[in-house]
């Protein structure tokens, strides 16, 4: 499948205005980008969605078609704090201890509220792939290799976009992996 084609099946409901800063900054990363499928299909849900299960159900979908970005708190070899983004499934949670063997960061932890917005500008629960102040060091899940179209945040919770596995690792510059540890679960 083509970057920029995703299947026309979310084209009903499409969001008709991109006022809010956080979306309409996500959907022209898209475009220039050269994902206008994804751009052309960020849609605005009537309510918040900030859990995946809350996602798919708002989008007719299986949990694990949607990818949640997740931000950790993370030390680099040399002990500075950063951000990492994982894009994982929504069917699992992911591991800290993979996300630091496959990104070569240390110390990968639960971020708060406030490291999220500093690093990505956007509110837990709307967290985009895309749209950050700055490159997050990113990992995308290979479980969503699932599904023909994975449904991200665009960077506010009541808001979402269309695209592809390859299209989000294309997207991000993301390093593929498995995300969840041993134990995978449905919870969101």
């Amino acid at each position: 499948m083509a970057r920029d084609t995703v299947p026309v099946a979310w084209s009903h409901n499409r969001m008709s205005s991109l006022d809010h800063p956080a979306v309409a900054k996500v959907t022209a990363v898209l475009a220039e980008a050269g994902q206008q499928a994804a751009a052309d299909g960020v849609r605005v849900l009537p309510a918040e969605v900030r859990t995946a299960a809350q996602a798919a159900e708002a989008l007719g979908v299986p949990v694990g078609a949607i990818a949640n970005s997740l931000v950790f708190r993370a030390r680099t070899a040399d002990g500075a704090e950063t951000a990492l983004l994982a894009l994982t499934s929504g069917a699992h949670r992911a591991d800290p201890a993979r996300l630091a063997e496959l990104s070569g960061l240390t110390d990968v932890g639960k971020a708060d509220a406030a490291f999220v917005r500093e690093h990505t500008g956007q509110p837990i629960g709307g967290v985009a792939p895309v749209g950050h102040p700055a490159k997050l060091v990113t990992l995308v899940d290979t479980a969503l290799r699932a599904y023909d179209v994975v449904w991200a945040a665009a960077g506010h919770p009541k808001s979402v976009f269309p695209t592809t596995f390859d299209g989000l690792a294309e997207l991000t510059g993301a390093t593929a992996g498995e995300l969840a540890g041993e134990e995978k679960d449905d919870r969101s």
